[in-house]
Order: C-alpha cells, then sequence, then structure tokens
C-alpha cells in the first residue's frame, strides 16, 4: 500500500512539471522566415524561456532551415560546421539545460539578413532538467522533436510565457483518486 502512495505522489510530481513546460513557435505567427522581416532578437526578449519548455520552428523547407551553431559562429553567420541541422520545417526542440542557444537558418545570406535567434534558458531555481531522449529530425510533416544542451553562455532574459493546457492536471488527480480508492475498499 505504501508503494502505491509513493509512486502516486512521483506520478503527480512528474505530470505537475510537465504541465508548466511551455510551447513556444520561433516568431510567432509569421514563423522561422525572412520574408515577414521579424526581429527575432526582439521576439526572444519578451519570453522567459525554461528548462523543459519546447521551441517550434516552422518554414518552408524550400528555402529555409534551422542549424544548431555555436556562439562564434553566430556572431559570424559561419555556417560551416553546425552541431546539428534540421530541415523539416516543423522542428521541435526541447530545451534541457540553462544557458543560451544560437539557432540560424543556414541558407545562404538569410543569417546575415536577421534570420538567427539567441535564446536563453533562466537557471532553474531548485528544481532538475527534464530529459526526453533526443528524436532525429526526418523529412515527414510531423514535428520531429530533439533534445539540445545549452551552448553555456549565461545571460537574463525577460518576460513569462504561457504554459501548456493542464489536462496533465487532470490525469495526476484521476490517478490519486484512483490509488486513494483501492485504499478505501
Amino acid at each position: 500500500m505504501a508503494a502505491r502512495i509513493v509512486v502516486a505522489l512521483v506520478c503527480m510530481v512528474v505530470m505537475l512539471r510537465l504541465s508548466e513546460a511551455a510551447v513556444y513557435k520561433v516568431g510567432d505567427s509569421a514563423g522561422w522566415t525572412t520574408i515577414a522581416n521579424v526581429d527575432y532578437k526582439l521576439w526572444a526578449s519578451t519570453k522567459t524561456f525554461h528548462i523543459g519548455d519546447t521551441v517550434l520552428f516552422e518554414y518552408n523547407p524550400q528555402f529555409h532551415n534551422v542549424m544548431r551553431v555555436t556562439h562564434a559562429m553566430y556572431r559570424s553567420c559561419n555556417s560551416s560546421k553546425p552541431i546539428s541541422t534540421f530541415t523539416t520545417g516543423n522542428d521541435s526542440i526541447t530545451l534541457t539545460n540553462h544557458g543560451h542557444h544560437f539557432f540560424f537558418c543556414g541558407v545562404p545570406g538569410h543569417c546575415l539578413a536577421g534570420q538567427k535567434l539567441d535564446l536563453n534558458v533562466i537557471h532553474p531555481v531548485s528544481s532538475s532538467p527534464l530529459s526526453d531522449p533526443p528524436v532525429s529530425s526526418s523529412s515527414s510533416s510531423p514535428p520531429s522533436t530533439t533534445t539540445i544542451p545549452a551552448a553555456g553562455v549565461p545571460g537574463p532574459s525577460p518576460s513569462h510565457a504561457a504554459s501548456l493546457p493542464s489536462a496533465t492536471a487532470a490525469v495526476v488527480a484521476l490517478l490519486v483518486s484512483s490509488v486513494f480508492a483501492n485504499f478505501a475498499s
């Protein structure tokens, strides 16, 4: 019986942490593009990124891509040796640690035109990082999900994000009530 209580409480804590994660569509309604003249630096400055959050890059894969790069590569728009490259047009990346994460479009001229993103994941107050296994990006239409570490450059990031719908809270409540119903019988 005690084991069931422990399992229920662990499930509850995990589910509540996951329900607090946010999903950010890079560039909001414009997405990842050069056409809409999006200021990605301004976009990122209005968000507060946390461990477990997901950034979604939506773009036309015929004209764009997403490259994860080092800080030096980001500053110079050097696409010669990216850390990783995403090409589906619907790339979802889960942030697993604090610090700066650097991205740009590797199509010639796009980074220099401002299609680059430096997002900063704030230091967790008193929690450990979520660790989802990486899923490689592919050319299928569902979002590819990749988990990546930060580039290790600290810095502030203001504002708040909307949380995912907390259907998970309902699941947790159902699990807990189920466990306690078993004790009553």
